[in-house]
């Protein structure tokens, strides 16, 4: 995970959740012309802390809307900030009994350091459709209207 310095300026370096500038972790709200229209506030750690136990963390809120969640255009946009292409980052869905729900409006992207296993490209969707698949979709797509 690397903390890119194009975002050092949005970083908070006072008061609650301050960090110095250039640490792998803190506290950031990004202007909306940055952050496809709309003010975001992240809260970003590494894994270098023991406590992270391999876990790269990013947590991500919309301050003006908070009890609305980012769009997923913010979402992958955050992620390319942060991590690289090639980099496997998920939104979990814990079981029932381990939700913890501390800001309604707040999504979070994780990246396992180790690295965890990953479903099968053909399982995900069609990668390269051949002709007779994407005539056999856009006539299921025209059923639907």
């Amino acid at each position: 995970m690397n903390i890119p310095a194009t975002l050092e300026p949005f970083r908070i370096t006072a008061g609650r959740m301050s960090s110095e500038p250039g640490r792998p972790y803190g506290l950031f709200e990004i202007p909306g012309r940055h952050a496809k229209g709309r003010r975001v506030r992240l809260i970003a750690c590494d894994a270098s802390e023991p406590e992270a136990q391999g876990w790269e963390h990013v947590s991500v809120s919309l301050p003006d809307s908070p009890h609305k969640c980012p769009s997923w255009e913010e979402m992958c946009l955050i992620k390319s900030w942060f991590w690289s292409p090639q980099d496997c980052v998920v939104q979990f869905h814990p079981p029932e009994a381990d939700y913890v729900n501390n800001h309604p409006g707040c999504l979070h992207l994780w990246r396992y350091v180790p690295g965890f296993p990953q479903p099968p490209a053909h399982l995900v969707g069609i990668q390269k459709p051949s002709h007779a698949i994407s005539s056999l979709l856009a006539a299921a797509m025209a059923l639907r209207s």
